[in-house]
């Protein structure tokens, strides 16, 4: 899942820490330092993982965005500058405007955010907006819990003495109450150091950063391989006492099922599986990353020569067109199965099914499933033409025909931008141009979007006066007609705003010189 960090540069992290023996450090030293072995760590062992940086005082600004580029994040803490007070309101608010725009309301996302404990003080400080935290309008509402599963993970660059002499500890505890309970509070243990400072972080990289690797294992074939990004434990609701349910790091396949009877099921995650491949000494050799570019590469080459089965069973699971049932728990299944990426890349992917003996009703009960040789004749029969469970007929949705869709501002701009190229063609390219624009219109007049049809004419009649001398008679006439057929219907009268009207090519003696020609 992705990652913000959220750094505190107020000038209380400027506070200077004495260290024996060395010389002085600040506390945004500390955090710093801290911070730049949690990248080092990702990008070795989670390096697809994309990562923000958000710096905050009285305001908050981004200063990398998500990206996989561990070497820029790095250079970024290097480059931060010290600003004025604290107010960590307005950065988890920024933090709320990132991660939407970015990722929308569905991705988790975990949040870490690097302070030295200090609230603030007056309007804007933590105290303050805890005080009036039930005082607010839904327009001016605080911005825990997040609008986006999350985890907030607080990194204190203060021991939990000095914390504990001020409220500071119970207001940062107050903020992961507000996010559901989702999240820790990370304290350095003892004095103020680098070595203490590695011990929080390793432990955050070990509560949410250690890779999960497991083996799959099918019959005799096995492979080392890691689930990425890490399966998080599921609660089941019905149970009186709720224990979570983590998965086993021994992934069985218990059989292969056709994509047609799997249909698109429900599932509680997705997930990359990515081989791990191990050279003579049982040393890894990837997925990291070594220090060398060079040994990066020898070592990458070295793995493409060792037979694996996790690449053997997503070729296989590609070319037949079925998916591997896995057993992850008592009672607990998923599917192994190959998606797409783009025509020329695919990956093989891990899809967990919510717990229970039948997590899906029409294969029922997966211990009852059994081969096709133990049946007395065919249950597909005997062209393949059927299927054992009761899955419905393949009937033509009304949702799943070609439509237009304008969510986004591109997919407007395509569908006008394909008609101007085609106007450009006249008269060549009729045929297509009217039907691009009887696409269009339709559209239009159902969102009631007639400005649109009112702009698409006079971009239209431009094309015209732009026309060369040496273009065909003909193109200037068309793209007239068409012109004037939008803005009549831009008007919304009903004679000419009609859903179900055409606008037809106009005939002209050219056009009809050419019919007859062809």
């Amino acid at each position: 899942m992705p990652t913000v960090v959220v750094m505190d540069v107020s000038l209380s992290m400027t506070r200077p820490v004495s260290a024996e023996g060395s010389e002085e450090y600040q506390r945004k030293h500390l955090a710093v330092h801290g911070l730049t072995m949690l990248f080092e760590h990702m990008a070795t062992n989670y390096k697809l993982e994309f990562t923000a940086l958000v710096v905050f005082s009285s305001l908050w600004e981004l200063m990398v965005p998500f990206t996989r580029d561990y070497n820029t994040l790095q250079e970024a803490l290097s480059n931060m500058d010290d600003y004025d007070k604290t107010c960590l309101e307005s950065a988890l608010l920024g933090v709320c405007n990132i991660v939407q725009q970015e990722w929308g309301a569905a991705i988790p996302c975990q949040v870490v955010l690097v302070t030295d404990g200090c609230l603030g003080i007056g309007r804007g400080s933590l105290r303050h907006s805890l005080a009036t935290h039930n005082q607010r309008s839904e327009s001016n509402r605080f911005p825990l819990p997040f609008p986006f599963p999350s985890k907030l993970y607080v990194m204190c660059m203060a021991n939990l003495e000095e914390l504990q002499s001020t409220d500071s500890l119970d207001c940062l505890e107050r903020l992961i109450d507000l996010n559901n309970g989702e999240g820790q509070i990370f304290t350095i243990d003892g004095p103020l150091c680098l070595k203490n400072v590695q011990s929080m972080f390793g432990k955050l990289i070990d509560l949410a950063y250690t890779p999960f690797h497991a083996v799959l294992k099918c019959g005799h074939l096995t492979s080392d391989v890691q689930v990425f990004p890490r399966p998080e434990p599921f609660v089941i609701d019905e149970e009186i006492d709720p224990i979570p349910k983590a998965i086993n790091t021994d992934l069985e396949i218990v059989g292969f099922v056709d994509i047609a009877d799997i249909s698109s099921p429900p599932v509680l995650s997705r997930h990359l599986v990515l081989p791990i491949a191990l050279n003579r000494e049982g040393d890894e050799v990837g997925p990291g990353i070594t220090d060398d570019a060079e040994d990066e590469n020898s070592a990458n080459q070295i793995a493409g020569k060792i037979p694996n089965f996790c690449v053997l069973l997503h070729g296989s699971l590609k070319v037949e067109g079925m998916v591997a049932v896995v057993q992850l728990g008592p009672e607990w299944y998923g599917m192994l199965y190959s998606q797409a990426d783009s025509k020329k890349k695919s990956n093989l992917m891990m899809s967990l099914f919510e717990p229970g003996p039948e997590p899906l009703p029409w294969l029922g009960k997966m211990a009852q499933l059994g081969p096709i040789s133990d049946a007395k004749e065919n249950p597909y029969g005997e062209d393949d033409n059927k299927s054992p469970f009761p899955l419905q007929p393949k009937n033509k949705r009304s949702y799943a025909q070609n439509v237009t869709v304008w969510i986004k501002p591109s997919g407007l701009q395509t569908d006008v931008q394909k008609i101007l190229r085609n106007a450009r063609k006249l008269p060549e390219k009729t045929q297509t141009f009217y039907k691009e624009l009887n696409r269009l219109r339709k559209a239009a007049l159902a969102l009631g979007f007639l400005d649109l049809l009112k702009g698409v004419a006079d971009m239209l009649e431009r094309e015209c006066t732009l026309l060369p001398d040496t273009a065909h008679p003909d193109a200037a006439f068309q793209l007239t007609h068409a012109a004037q057929q939008l803005k009549v219907a831009s008007t919304g009268a009903s004679e000419y705003a009609a859903y179900d009207q055409n606008i037809a090519p106009l005939q002209t003696d050219f056009s009809s010189s050419s019919t007859e020609r062809m």
